[in-house]
């Protein structure tokens, strides 16, 4: 489509050209040759200057996603693009690619000016080949290269590491520090199953005290270093839950504080987030990680990840007998499969439970 001078567009009919220099005339027949052959099984495409790193960009700049969606797009294809950038996109092969798997693996490889990359695991070396293979994918719908060569590369086989969890003592524990911990309700929250991002972006409005409710659907996540607010991780994820009473306790007490801070700092009102500092003003979620590790530390419990207080919330229910549809409702899980999948590791301790409670049951105490 062109435009002419008066505004008005055209078609234009005429056939596109291109130029290529040969060496001795048997070498130009075998390429035209060839051109034949491949336009005949409708594989040829025209040559194209198109760089990797311009491909990445058009990519990403098409899709209406997340913002910290596209963020993690942005930073799976940041090796590929620091490695072959400037190549052009129909001259990136097979091997190319798995160079750049070899070399993720090992690690090393350069992140920034002076920094270098730890070594990639599958978890994230997979979802990085699936995304090329996206924009690959999408090139090659447009016409612009022959083959996806990221779908011939194999994947990794993926380890599944083991989720790690607190028992109930050391829960206890970690609550009893909690209590005089300033943040402590964000530990209570953590604890009863919300996400890092969820601690943080939750707010005094989505909190009923007198109902004893509070609604989770707003994310605060860390995205490029910055923290950035949206929605919760997937509708589901959006969702009512009921407070404890223990839980109901500590965000009262947590509001009076603050509202008490705030008044000292000359900071007329509530603060906006539930979890925030003297001056009401919420934290970067790596700060949250920081001091849940400190809190770990003080409590005298193995220092696991701010998220696998998650993982010990849905373990214990599920000792408890809860049914896994309603752990999922509670977690906000996109399905209950994973739900199942993702504790079956608690499993083992509840059919040991079971066992117990037939032996009271039905057989004689043991020696």
């Amino acid at each position: 489509m062109r435009t002419r001078s008066d505004g008005s567009t055209y078609v234009d009919t005429r056939r596109s050209q291109s130029r290529r220099r040969f060496e001795t005339e048997k070498e130009a027949r075998a390429f035209l040759a060839r051109t034949v052959d491949e336009v005949n099984r409708g594989i040829h495409v025209a040559s194209n200057a198109l760089t990797v790193d311009d491909a990445c960009e058009a990519w990403l700049a098409a899709r209406r996603v997340r913002p910290t969606t596209k963020s993690a797009y942005r930073h799976a294809l940041q090796p590929l693009r620091q490695r072959h950038g400037a190549l052009a996109v129909q001259k990136l092969s097979k091997t190319h690619l798995v160079e750049l798997v070899n070399a993720l693996v090992d690690g090393g490889t350069p992140s920034g000016p002076g920094r270098q990359r730890r070594p990639w695991s599958a978890q994230t070396i997979n979802p990085m080949l699936n995304i090329i293979s996206a924009v690959l994918t999408d090139l090659l719908k447009q016409g612009v290269v022959v083959r996806n060569v990221a779908a011939l590369v194999d994947r990794l086989p993926r380890t599944t590491l083991p989720i790690r969890t607190f028992d109930v003592d050391q829960v206890q524990r970690l609550l009893a520090v909690a209590d005089q911990d300033r943040n402590g309700h964000a530990w209570h929250l953590a604890l009863s199953g919300l996400r890092r991002g969820e601690i943080g972006g939750l707010r005094w409005s989505d909190v009923d005290l007198d109902a004893g409710t509070l609604w989770i659907r707003n994310n605060r996540v860390s995205v490029n270093g910055q923290a950035v607010e949206g929605l919760t991780k997937t509708d589901r994820s959006t969702r009512l839950l009921p407070l404890t009473p223990v839980l109901a306790t500590t965000l009262a007490d947590a509001f009076t504080r603050q509202a008490a801070e705030r008044r000292s700092h000359s900071q007329p009102g509530s603060a906006t987030h539930v979890v925030c500092d003297e001056l009401g003003r919420p934290y970067h979620p790596d700060t949250l990680s920081h001091f849940w590790s400190a809190l770990c530390d003080r409590a005298d419990v193995p220092k696991l990840r701010l998220h696998d207080a998650r993982h010990t919330c849905a373990t214990l229910m599920h000792l408890q007998h809860v049914p896994i549809a309603v752990i999922s409702a509670w977690l906000g899980h996109a399905d209950s499969a994973f739900t199942m999948r993702t504790y079956a590791h608690s499993t083992d301790d509840a059919l040991r439970i079971a066992a117990s409670t037939l032996q009271s049951m039905f057989g004689p105490a043991g020696p």
